[in-house]
């Protein structure tokens, strides 16, 4: 049996804030990645839907009401949640499925409605919670949180406002190539410099914002691809989602009290960076065999971060390879040339999901203006609350 599964299709609902339900924004991505693969609703076996928990009691059973809006035809429905690493989650188990034999074609749709401003836990009083104690305890919101990330990363690395400024300048530019993109309008960093401060030194352009949207993917065996005429089709060889270990001595989000090293040592790596070694070691590749990645850049030294964890460059080194211009169009390793959260900003299941969309554009060569020239290797990463690791290698 192989351990790699074929994507078929791949589709989106453009982000924004259109006011609508996030199931009209699912469904229209799914039938966009349907139409993309060349199948009919008819021929999916079974259907993964990642929650939103914005959607009330339809988005905590994402799979069945993406289902029943595209019609009931009697597929096995999952639905999953994981935050932020939702999507990640749900093309794990779609892959599970279709490995295991119990379907050969899986559509998986994540779409969200989000509110205004940042996101804050669901209702309630929950003192065990620490994402609620977080917020009422500490008053610690997400960008609280950023520019707290992006302060540890100038004391111990030396990194500059400039430094993130020129991460938005180089995401907007490639967003204002993306039809699918919220902001399309390319930025200096004279203007990221002249926007408003909204948790030091972080300002508006270097945090991205909540928005609708909605992505899916058609996810087949390798046999079935063949049978549908697809020989050498785009492939996903590895999903890392793994947890953290203990003792966990790095800040992170929700935790902001972190477990104590005197009882035990810290661990080899961080958390973050246990992602995607998880997913090189399944794919049997490394960093250097990647043509381009799509990190999750809720911040951009968030997005920094990031270049460091996947091994792009040594620890603190993420700022010098920025500035070399090997994340940017052309260099040795473009990352978020989609444009990235700075250009679509969060719908929280669907984000991961979007992320292999635009790797399966760019290894099919499919992705315009945009197009990383002879791609065949991409890596995505972001981070759910409470642990959840997502990490997916897409090949070709």
């Amino acid at each position: 049996m192989t351990d790699d599964v074929a994507v078929l299709g791949a589709g989106m609902h453009p982000w924004g804030k259109w006011g609508r339900s996030f199931v009209e924004y699912g469904a229209a991505a799914a039938r966009t990645a349907l139409a993309d693969a060349g199948l009919d609703w008819r021929d999916v076996g079974s259907l993964v839907g990642a929650d939103t928990v914005r959607g009330g009691y339809p988005g905590y059973v994402a799979g069945a009401t993406f289902a029943k809006a595209l019609g009931w035809q009697g597929a096995r429905v999952t639905s999953v949640y994981a935050a932020c690493a939702s999507g990640a989650q749900a093309v794990g188990v779609a892959r599970a499925q279709i490995l295991s034999g119990l379907a050969d074609v899986v559509l998986v749709v994540g779409a969200d409605a989000a509110p205004k401003g940042f996101f804050r836990p669901a209702g309630g009083d929950r003192p065990d919670d620490p994402d609620w104690q977080r917020f009422r305890v500490l008053g610690a919101t997400n960008p609280t949180y950023f520019g707290l990330y992006a302060r540890r990363r100038m004391a111990v690395h030396g990194d500059t406002p400039e430094d993130f400024a020129q991460v938005k300048v180089k995401n907007a530019d490639m967003g204002a190539l993306n039809p699918n993109a919220r902001y399309r309008r390319r930025v200096t960093p004279e203007e990221v410099a002249a926007s408003a401060v909204v948790a030091d030194p972080l300002r508006l352009l270097d945090i991205c914002a909540t928005s609708d949207g909605g992505a899916a993917l058609v996810l087949s065996s390798m046999e079935f691809a063949r049978r549908h005429g697809v020989s050498e089709p785009v492939r996903i060889r590895a999903v890392s989602t793994v947890t953290p270990r203990y003792p966990s001595t790095v800040l992170d989000l929700p935790d902001i009290a972190t477990d104590s090293a005197v009882a035990a040592e810290p661990a080899v790596q961080t958390f973050r960076s246990s992602i995607p070694r998880a997913a090189y070691e399944e794919a049997g590749i490394g960093p250097e065999d990647l043509s381009l990645a799509e990190v999750y850049d809720l911040s951009t030294a968030l997005e920094l971060q990031w270049y460091e964890d996947l091994g792009l460059c040594a620890e603190g080194e993420a700022a010098k390879l920025l500035r070399e211009g090997a994340t940017a169009p052309g260099g040795r390793i473009p990352v978020n040339v989609s444009g990235g959260l700075a250009s679509f900003g969060e719908a929280v299941p669907a984000q991961a999901i979007a992320q292999v969309c635009e790797l399966t554009w760019q290894l099919r060569g499919d992705a315009g203006a945009r197009q990383v020239a002879g791609a065949r290797v991409g890596i995505t990463a972001n981070q759910g609350l409470f642990g959840h690791g997502s990490a997916v290698i897409v090949m070709r």
